[in-house]
This record gives C-alpha cells, sequence and structure tokens, in this order.
C-alpha cells in the first residue's frame, strides 16, 4: 500500500450524507471534527515537512443514525497570504520561506526582520481546542484560529500574546468538570530567556489575564485534582540559533537539538499554589509528545506518557524521506514506549540514599533517593509501538485502565489500532486490509455503567480499489466493529480529533 503524501488535499465543503453500513447507536449524536495539513504544494514551491502543510478540517455530523460530512482548508492569513502569492510566503517549523527573487531589497529586509524575533505562523493543522464556548483550529504558536465547528468557517484570529507572555503554546490543553480550561505556552523572547507559562482559561467569558509563572521542546502537559506535571526533557530549542536560521539558509526545527547524555527534569506544580515542589524528579533523556493520563494515589502522583529515545519521529515525517519510504519503514525509526511514572510527593528527609520511596503494589515504577534528595525515576513499561493515545476523558485525573490508540511497532505508520488493558497488559485490534486509520477517539455513553462503556470512533483512509473512505465506530469494550459510514471524499493522513457531543 503506497501513498503519496505531498499530493494536495481537495475540500468537500458542502455537507454530502455518508453511505452507513451497520447500525449507529442512538445515543451517539454529535460532530466528529478532524485536523491535519492537507496542502503540500502551491505554485513552484513546496513545504519540506508534513506537519507543515497548510490545515485541512473534517467533520463527521453523526444524527439519528445518519452521518454527514464536510470539509474545508483553515482560511488563516498563512493560506491567504500564500494563495494570493501563488507561493509559499509564511515560513513553518520544517520549511523556511523566501521572497520571490523578483522582489526588492526594502521588501527582502524587511522579510529578515520578521524572521528574527519570529511571527509565527497561524495554520493550525494539529488539533481543535476548546476555550469556553467556543472552539479553535491550533498548531504549537501564539495563533490560534476560532472556527464555525458547523460549517467549519475560519472566523477570528487570536494571538496568545494579548493577554500572555506566549509564543508557544500547546496543541494538548486539559478541561476539568466545569469547562476550565488549563494550558501552557512559553516565551522565547522575554531579556533573551525563556518562560514558562501555566494559565487557565474559564468556561465563562471572563478572561484570566493573571497567570501563573513557571525552553525546552513540549508538546502535552500533565494534571491531576492537585498538580501539573511538566516534563522538561533535554529537547533543547536554541533561541541564538532561531533568530538567525533564515539568514543562514536553515529551518527553525534544526535550531532543536536533543541532548541523550542529559536527564530529564520532572516539575511537579501544584495548582493551588502555582509553586513548583522542592524535591527534584529525574529520569533518563527522553522525547514525550503525548501525556496519556495521571491521577494521585496515597500520596504519590502517577502518570503515563509514550515516550522516545530519540527525536528521529520528526526527522521521518521530511516529505523527502516519506518520498523515498512511503511505508515509513526506516532503520532508523526510535519505536516509542508507554511508559507509567510514579513520583512520593513527600520526600522524608529521613529516608537514606538508595532507598526506594514509591510504596504502591501495583506498579514497578521506582523513584530512589539520591544525593541531595534527589529522586531518580525508573518508569514501569506497559508496551512498545504504541502512539496518539486516547482514553475515557471522563477518567482524566483518576486511576484509568483502557487506552486506546495507534499501533506503531514497525513504523509511525499506523495500520492498526487498538485497545490496551492497563492492568492485563493485553491489547484487543482492530485493522483492515489496505487501510490507514487515524488517532481513535473514545466517546463515552451517557450515564454508561463501566469505563469503557461507548463507542471509538477514528476516519479510515481506504485504499482498496473502488472503495470509498470511511468514519468507523467501534464498541468501546469488544472492539468488535459496530458501524461504519463511507464517505464521498478522499481523507488524507491527520493529526488528532474533538468530539462535540450534540448538547454543546
Amino acid at each position: 500500500m503506497s501513498t503519496d503524501y505531498s499530493k494536495n488535499a481537495e475540500e468537500s465543503p458542502e455537507p454530502r450524507k455518508a453511505e452507513v453500513k451497520g447500525c449507529i447507536p442512538s445515543w451517539l449524536q454529535g460532530t466528529l471534527l478532524r485536523n491535519g495539513p492537507g496542502i503540500f504544494s502551491l505554485g513552484d514551491t513546496s513545504y519540506s515537512h508534513w506537519f507543515d502543510g497548510m490545515a485541512i478540517m473534517n467533520s463527521f455530523d453523526i444524527k439519528d443514525g445518519e452521518v454527514t460530512h464536510r470539509s474545508r482548508f483553515l482560511r488563516s492569513d498563512t493560506y491567504k497570504a500564500n494563495m494570493t502569492a501563488n507561493r509559499i510566503v509564511v515560513s513553518e517549523m520544517g520549511t523556511m520561506a523566501y521572497p520571490d527573487p523578483s522582489k526588492n531589497f526594502i521588501f527582502k529586509a524587511i522579510t529578515f526582520l520578521n524572521h528574527t524575533v519570529p511571527d509565527f505562523t497561524d495554520n493550525g493543522a494539529s488539533n481543535f481546542i476548546k476555550y469556553g464556548n467556543d472552539f479553535y483550529a491550533t498548531s504549537e504558536t501564539n495563533y490560534i484560529r476560532k472556527i464555525d465547528p458547523v460549517t467549519l468557517e475560519t472566523l477570528d484570529k487570536v494571538d496568545y500574546l494579548k493577554y500572555l507572555p506566549v509564543n508557544l503554546a500547546s496543541s494538548h490543553p486539559h478541561y476539568d468538570k466545569e469547562g476550565n480550561a488549563y494550558n501552557m505556552g512559553t516565551s522565547i523572547a522575554e531579556k533573551g530567556k525563556t518562560k514558562y507559562t501555566l494559565f487557565k482559561v474559564p468556561a465563562v467569558t471572563e478572561k484570566d489575564k493573571n497567570p501563573s509563572d513557571k525552553h525546552n521542546y513540549y508538546h502535552s502537559f500533565g494534571m491531576t485534582d492537585n498538580y501539573f506535571i511538566f516534563i522538561e526533557q533535554p529537547f533543547k530549542l536554541d533561541i541564538l540559533k532561531m533568530a538567525t536560521a533564515y539568514m543562514r539558509g536553515v529551518n527553525w526545527a534544526s535550531c532543536l537539538k536533543f541532548c541523550p547524555d542529559e536527564s530529564t527534569l520532572i516539575h511537579l506544580i501544584d495548582r493551588k499554589t502555582c509553586k513548583v515542589l522542592e524535591t527534584k524528579y529525574y529520569t533518563r533523556a527522553m522525547v514525550v509528545y503525548h501525556h496519556v493520563n495521571a491521577f494521585e494515589d496515597d500520596g504519590h502522583v502517577i502518570f503515563d506518557v509514550i515516550a522516545y529515545s530519540d527525536t528521529s519521529l520528526y526527522d521521518m515525517f521530511y516529505l523527502s524521506k516519506l518520498k523515498e519510504n512511503p511505508g515509513f519503514q526506516d532503520d532508523s525509526y526510535s519505536t516509542p514506549s508507554y511508559k507509567r511514572f510514579v513520583l512520593p510527593v513527600h520526600s522524608d528527609k529521613g529516608v537514606a540514599v538508595g532507598e526506594d520511596l514509591v510504596k504502591l503494589k501495583y506498579t514497578t515504577a521506582s523513584a530512589v533517593k539520591e544525593k541531595e534528595g534527589k529522586l531518580m525515576c525508573q518508569a514501569e513499561v506497559f508496551c512498545e509501538g504504541f502512539e496518539l493515545p486516547r482514553m475515557n476523558y471522563d477518567f482524566n485525573g483518576k486511576r484509568h485502565r483502557y487506552v486506546y490508540g495507534n499501533c506503531v511497532e514497525e513504523s509511525a505508520l499506523a495500520k492498526e489500532i487498538a485497545k490496551f488493558d492497563t492492568e492485563t497488559k493485553e491489547r484487543i485490534y482492530w485493522s483492515e486490509e489496505n487501510c490507514l486509520p487515524s488517532e481513535p477517539v473514545f466517546i463515552p455513553r451517557p450515564n454508561g455503567e463501566s469505563e469503557d462503556d461507548g463507542v471509538v470512533l477514528a476516519s479510515v483512509i481506504n485504499s482498496n480499489p473502488g472503495q470509498l473512505c470511511f468514519i468507523l465506530i467501534l464498541d468501546g469494550k469488544t472492539f468488535k466493529e459496530v458501524a461504519r459510514a463511507y464517505v464521498h471524499a478522499k481523507l488524507k493522513k491527520d493529526m488528532h480529533g474533538f468530539f462535540i457531543p450534540q448538547a454543546n
């Protein structure tokens, strides 16, 4: 099965009913939004990296047993500027855009200055987030774009910098039961130093303009009832190199450096006081893009992550490499591990050096005291080759049992999805020949009786001749197919999805 990842997508803005096979549960009412790159070349210019492509949004509206699909390109300022010029004129993380050679010196000088302290793209091609009652397309920059979740029309452009000292922000916020959103950002231009900012966006329209100030690269973070978990991994962005990247003819991604000989520092932050706990938690060098969940138990904070041993994953998505290896078969691929870490909240000063402070019986994770009171944390490895983890979000911050994700043992291209049981360590799989499933999204049944009482949704690229792509609906317990809905559009590989219940 060969896929051309550099081929531009086509949008289908008018709603079209899908062909349903099977029986969609009557309680499943709402819209699944999915986001990812869709345009990779324009005029005589092309993006270098798959993550950089201009965003295309897909919606699958599920109502009364029927599914309606539509898709639109995100009409960001980046999209408009590129389309107007008929070439890529806005730089992305893995692609540096240069002016048309015919432009004059003044234009080129302004372009250079704009890249010294970068004014980042608003091409939100990574995920969707909900702030208050509004939905936004987002990547990891200071710009997010409000969208209409029904029509997928692009609305207001919002700049975090108008409210917060944030040049970069996570595209994976957390939400509490009241609907408040919690996110994390980084300032990279304040007196030449980086600063992390945890901030809250209330469920109501009132803005919180006084965030708690706390740049290593991060894509997500963890949250429990009382703590935030931030992993400061040795994957560092060199701000000086970033400021001179344009002049040196390299992309911003080249300014990231992984330091495998350095430790990873884990910060535990009290949500009430916004203070970092004095105990210093360390582990071996690793690269984490996705947190799974975090919870508290008997004086411990437990958090699960998907961890890599290096940064080869990003390099695999350069379009030149994808052209050479469309199946993602690359000897340099680093298979991710699903890991569980345990952090004892209180480190007794009377504990001897070399003693393990983890007292929980259901995990092999450890936190061994070292000199100066530091704790060296060793994770329990649940399984290998698991990514894009999703769970029943009603269990966010609680002890969970089940996680759904993509199977990536042999490559970053998932040909099957799985349900993983953290207690038995068993996996149940779904796959179909010549089909590529997206990240699976779990939707709980209202008033469900168990954690896995619900369904799992995934969009599926179908490469079988004469067959349509489809949205897949699996039973959350058995992982057996409940229904599928064939859409009259070609779906592209995407990144993340967000389900909006009909009540919202």
